[in-house]
């Protein structure tokens, strides 16, 4: 099944790329030790996808290889998972900022419990892909998958903390939800959550909506719209930060881990192989705050992608 952010497919892993052996790697893949004048010169392309987080951390990947002094060429909001990827795959771009748990689905092996925890869903992209030439960079700790948010009031009214509180008031009738039809049908997201915390949402107690749109889901649960109370969001909505509602957390893994990393074509971190360490400290900075925070400002506040991008780089020490 596949979400907002996902899609294509593959298959299978277990082969982790060294995280320092450059040198080395460099020697098997190419056959020499350094990069000619004009593979030096040739521009990285970095490519997003048209979201708008997407967008933000495209613009961080260029800003980042600008100041290094790597030549970069911006393809920024190129289209879809399915779009970018097959344009990492084909060679036509150099990095673009993935999910690790779309590589579940890139691998055809969604339904195994390795992607329901950060560090082996990682680990999993990482496997997968070291085949297919690409290198995935250390990856953001704000997890990006399917969640539900529920009306402060209510939320603090009935401690409401957890998906197992969660169940609990679904059971007591507590709980009119607003969500998508891919939310309440897909086998990876509503159903998957009453599986993990043993209970049935009623589906007359569903306002289901055209679309997967999380602003209104998270609005309508905020503020109470048609008596909705809860809804479903994606982890790093910038929305969530701007409005009274609690997210519930997922103790038993019910859900994917989809955290952002910078995904690289090997040969290209080989001809420059500066770009790891510095992408991997900006990403191990986006936690889940910050990277709400920053999504709210695109979101809520309605400032351009770049310009955020541009503004948190500038908080950030040289």
């Amino acid at each position: 099944m596949q979400r907002r952010r996902n899609t294509p497919r593959p298959l299978n892993r277990r082969r982790l790329i060294a995280g320092g052996g450059v040198a080395a790697l460099a020697a098997a893949l190419s056959g020499r030790a350094a990069a000619t004048p004009a593979q030096a010169d040739r521009p990285v392309v970095v490519a997003s996808k048209v979201d708008g987080e997407g967008a933000l951390l495209g613009h961080l990947i260029v800003m980042v290889l600008r100041r290094l002094g790597v030549p970069v060429a911006a393809r920024l909001q190129l289209g879809p998972t399915r779009i970018v990827r097959t344009a990492l795959t084909a060679g036509e771009i150099d990095v673009y900022p993935e999910y690790t748990g779309n590589a579940a689905f890139f691998s055809g092996t969604d339904s195994d419990p390795v992607w329901r925890r950060a560090d082996s869903a990682y680990a999993a992209a990482k496997d997968f892909d070291a085949r297919h030439g690409l290198t995935w960079l250390k990856a953001a700790p704000a997890n990006n998958t399917w969640q539900i948010a529920v009306q402060g009031g209510l939320a603090r009214a009935e401690r409401l903390a957890t998906m197992a509180d969660f169940a609990g008031a679904v059971r007591r009738g507590l709980i009119e939800l607003a969500a998508s039809a891919e939310f309440v049908e897909s086998p990876a997201a509503l159903p998957s959550f009453e599986q993990a915390y043993d209970f049935t949402m009623p589906r007359e107690r569903i306002v289901m909506l055209p679309g997967g749109d999380t602003a209104v889901t998270l609005r309508a649960a905020a503020q109470g719209i048609s008596g909705v109370n809860a809804g479903m969001v994606y982890g790093t909505d910038g929305a969530i930060a701007a409005l009274d509602v609690v997210v519930m957390s997922d103790p038993a893994g019910a859900q994917i881990v989809y955290e952002p990393a910078p995904v690289i074509r090997t040969t290209v971190l080989v001809r420059h192989p500066e770009i790891g360490p510095v992408l991997d400290r900006l990403f191990a900075g986006l936690d889940l705050p910050i990277l709400r925070r920053l999504n709210a400002q695109i979101a809520v506040d309605g400032d351009t992608p770049e310009t955020v991008a541009r503004r948190y780089l500038g908080t950030l020490p040289s």
